[in-house]
């Protein structure tokens, strides 16, 4: 069997919309994939402040940001149709854009409705793939798994550093996966006030000042002592992480948060004794981090593609939406916490 998928895939650190179309051939029990074409579309600073600012907006100027996100997504992808003359595609799948995420609760909110990219492009869509898992009793993430899973499992482990960083591997028989702690989401805000979107290679906190007391607080943070399946969101980071960065200058708190970051990645490296990881997401890039990891640790480090590095999250959920379109389990609940595997999302 053989499935034309395009994956749309936008992150909390803002770097803009991914787009990845993907062909998928299930031999026998075994998956293959290959990105026949991707890009990242950067937001214009008017959808930039949108999206950072829609955890401020009341009910109803959320509910017309969905609709108005949804239509901005459907014609985003119109437009990469047509630039790559694509013909045979049997699903959309849109993870949208997370706003909440409090899975204590039973709530998240991803906003793009998916009704409206079908409006624009005729084409079953797959969307909201993780408010089912959080009514179940699941963490909504990480969805990723999956795709690990069933696509990447030569790896002892696959990590994504992103907005977070997250990871997924099997232990006892079981794929887990958990996020380990912000990367992007942090960095890239004080980034921003030294002018800059995000610190290019690490240059900023190489030459920053590592604070101690700063590094000992963050390390000591609750949230790392808890057993997965866990997650974390943008209301933790500003309740948690971002006041004990005051009162130090933003180089410094480039350096210690990367640090940070690094410490927290390595150690769960050593608890598990992987011999290596697949490492993808922007984070990658940040050769700093990489170098930081790399010496606080054995683990081998393989960096992938740079279209993996880019799209692999585009790509997994262009996988779970054909897998929720055959109605196959797409979300694990080894991963999620939630209280059995499902096939989550929302088909139109």
């Amino acid at each position: 069997m053989t499935f034309h998928a395009i994956g749309l895939m936008s992150g909390t650190s803002l770097d803009g919309l991914d787009i990845c179309f993907a062909k998928f051939q299930r031999l026998n029990s075994e998956w293959k994939f290959s990105i026949l074409q991707a890009e990242t579309l950067p937001y214009s600073s008017v959808w930039e402040e949108k999206l950072k600012n829609s955890i401020h907006l009341n009910a109803e100027d959320l509910l017309a940001l969905n609709s108005e996100y949804g239509f901005y997504l459907g014609e985003k992808v119109k437009e990469f149709i047509s630039r790559n003359s694509l013909a045979k595609i049997d699903l959309i799948a849109s993870h949208g854009h997370t706003v909440f995420h409090q899975p204590q609760r039973h709530f998240t909110l991803q906003i793009g409705d998916g009704r409206a990219i079908k409006i624009s492009n005729n084409i079953p869509v797959a969307y909201d793939f993780r408010s089912q898992d959080v009514l179940m009793g699941g963490n909504g993430a990480p969805l990723v798994p999956i795709g690990d899973e069933l696509l990447f499992s030569e790896f002892d482990a696959c990590l994504n550093i992103g907005g977070f960083s997250n990871i997924s591997t099997r232990n006892k028989g079981k794929r887990i996966a958990f996020d380990i702690c912000p990367v992007n989401i942090v960095l890239n805000r004080y980034a921003s006030t030294l002018g800059k979107k995000y610190d290019e290679n690490g240059n900023s906190a190489r030459n920053g000042k590592v604070n101690e007391k700063i590094l000992t607080s963050l390390n000591s943070l609750g949230f790392y002592a808890e057993n997965p399946p866990k997650s974390l969101g943008i209301e933790w980071v500003n309740q948690s992480i971002i006041p004990l960065l005051e009162n130090e200058t933003p180089q410094n708190i480039l350096a210690t948060f990367t640090e940070h970051a690094a410490d927290q990645i390595a150690q769960i490296f050593n608890h598990y004794q992987f011999k290596n990881v697949l490492f993808t997401g922007g984070g990658t890039y940040n050769s700093y981090l990489i170098e930081r990891i790399k010496a606080k640790s054995a683990t081998d480090i393989i960096i992938a593609s740079r279209e993996l590095i880019d799209f692999k999250e585009a790509l997994i959920f262009a996988f779970m939406g054909i897998l929720k379109m055959n109605n196959e389990i797409n979300v694990l609940c080894s991963a999620t916490g939630s209280s059995a595997d499902h096939s989550s999302g929302i088909i139109v």
